[in-house]
């Protein structure tokens, strides 16, 4: 089979002596991972990501920031995973540099994605969380169940360790509507006892909107209600609306 990017040239004469390689071939192997990672960016699966022109115009002291990984999705788990350091560093950096008492809010969708990633994007996750006060920043995260963060790994292993822990890092927890499985299983790792497994399973399943709010040791059923003008732009079964 012929490689996926053309096997790079060794180094000119004398390259490696200068460079206090011993060898070319002691060369080519210490630098086989670095070379291997640029032949990804220059033609493997991360080839355009960062070597051709934005193709939209970026603002990026704008009030509002998104960014959405699907389009990421055909290259693979290695592309958005190297996106999402990326945007972490960003994120970092614009912390670094903000006014004081700039407050932002980071919402983070589909969590699932960013955890199964491995241990050190599960360990970002942890550390934006646990820093979210000193920094300044509100860090909403958003996933469908337990499961999401109890199969980052192997049971035993320390992605999956840490992420056990990020339910008890959030201050508020919204558990909405679920089945009477889930309900059961959150309701046994957040100690909430029959009567909000109940509610989660039955109650909140009722009506959109609905859900347990888990206040510090305090419960509240809350019914949250969307603006009109919201809804148009947070609809989200056209896709399905359209198969019909």
């Amino acid at each position: 089979m012929r490689p996926s990017h053309p096997s790079p040239r060794g180094p000119s004469t004398g390259f490696d002596h200068s460079s206090r390689y011993a060898s070319t071939r002691q060369f080519l192997d210490e630098t086989r991972l670095l070379r291997d990672a640029l032949g990804q960016l220059v033609t493997g699966a991360l080839a355009g990501l960062f070597d051709a022109p934005t193709t939209i115009a970026v603002d990026w002291t704008a009030p509002i920031q998104s960014f959405s990984l699907s389009r990421l999705e055909p290259l693979g788990d290695e592309a958005m995973g190297i996106a999402l350091t990326c945007l972490s560093s960003w994120g970092r950096a614009m912390r670094e540099i903000k006014a004081p008492g700039d407050l932002r809010i980071n919402i983070r969708d589909e969590m699932w994605k960013q955890m199964r990633l491995g241990l050190e994007a599960v360990k970002s996750l942890d550390a934006d969380m646990r820093f979210s006060r000193r920094d300044g920043e509100i860090q909403f995260v958003v996933g469908h169940k337990p499961g999401d963060m109890l199969t980052v790994g192997e049971s035993t292993s320390a992605a999956t360790a840490i992420a056990k822990e990020l339910l008890n890092l959030a201050d508020l927890k919204i558990l909405h509507g679920q089945d009477p499985s889930v309900a059961r299983e959150l309701a046994d790792l957040l100690e909430l006892g029959p009567i909000a497994e109940h509610l989660m399973a039955d109650w909140a399943t009722q009506r959109k909107g609905r859900a347990l709010w888990c206040v510090g040791k305090q419960i509240y059923k809350v019914q949250t209600v969307l603006h009109s003008a919201a809804a148009a732009f947070t609809y989200t079964n056209q896709a399905i609306d359209g198969a019909r």
